[in-house]
């Protein structure tokens, strides 16, 4: 009696079910796990252009006029120097984004945003009012799917103001 009615709940399947639904669900978790990393991917450059932002507007507001030192990144009525904007960049890391894989380099452009060279192109003044500022900011991004290549993905983004104070 047992017999017949695991027969009837099997019937003439002789394991087909079992392997399509295999196939097929590996496919589909292969795909979310694909749609997630590829979100990770997005996230994270976003976060490079806001971080290239954030701290471009950080050197853009402390500029020549204010206090040549910066006790922290988070210091007011401080000079922004490389270090300070490259910390301060370094402090808006987000959960998933290792902050000591950011890189940063600041610059200040030789010429005024008019185009003149006159103030800005000298040490000192580099940090002047009208003068510009550039801020770079790369991540080395890794893929965790196993049949993406495990090479870092380069993401990079520039941002460039005018310094107003």
């Amino acid at each position: 009696m047992k017999r017949a009615r695991w027969q009837r709940i099997v019937g003439e399947d002789r394991g087909e079910a079992i392997v399509e639904f295999s196939v097929s669900a590996f496919v589909l978790l292969m795909t979310m796990l694909g749609v997630i990393d590829f979100s990770r991917a997005l996230y994270t450059y976003h976060f490079v252009s806001y971080a290239a932002q954030e701290g471009t507007r950080y050197a853009m507001v402390r500029g020549a006029d204010w206090t040549p030192s910066c006790a922290t990144a988070s210091s007011y009525g401080c000079q922004a120097s490389g270090a300070n904007i490259t910390s301060y960049v370094q402090s808006l890391a987000p959960p998933g984004v290792v902050a000591s894989n950011i890189g940063v380099t600041p610059t200040w452009p030789e010429l005024n945003a008019d185009g003149t060279s006159t103030g800005c192109n000298t040490t000192p003044k580099e940090n002047s009012q009208g003068c510009l500022v550039k801020v770079n900011v790369t991540y080395s991004f890794h893929f965790i799917m196993p049949f993406i290549p495990q090479t870092a993905l380069t993401m990079s983004a520039t941002s460039e103001k005018v310094i107003a104070y």
